[in-house]
């Protein structure tokens, strides 16, 4: 992935987001990227348990919702048993990236003004 964002478009469309996963939250959100030893990663936390798949789908359905795109369209593709995950989006991989982008700025304004508060 590239060494600034924590997505890269596919060659055969979509694009590869990386995810650092904080299971069993008191809520499901992105709260913005941070570093990890892969790169930049997109700060997820969902109530789901790491057991049996729950966390992975709720992380599936939560960045979905998050980039506006069906829920079919996100897949774990690796990392299924680490806090750090890569996620398959299927689609146009320029209007994903621009997705993700403005999602992030969303994220990141709506995590600053919750720790202000």
């Amino acid at each position: 992935m590239g060494d600034q964002l924590p997505w890269r478009a596919k060659p055969n469309g979509g694009i590869e987001l990386r995810v650092r996963l904080t299971p069993k939250s008191s809520q499901d959100r992105v709260e913005g990227i941070e570093p990890t030893a892969d790169g930049p990663a997109v700060k997820a936390r969902v109530r789901a348990v790491p057991e049996d798949g729950e966390a992975n789908a709720a992380l599936e359905a939560l960045v979905a919702e998050w980039l506006g795109v069906p829920r079919q369209s996100v897949e774990v593709t690796g990392g299924g048993k680490s806090r750090v995950k890569v996620l398959t989006v299927a689609g146009d991989g320029v209007a994903l990236a621009e997705a993700a982008r403005t999602a992030l700025v969303q994220s990141t304004a709506a995590t600053s003004s919750r720790k202000k508060a």
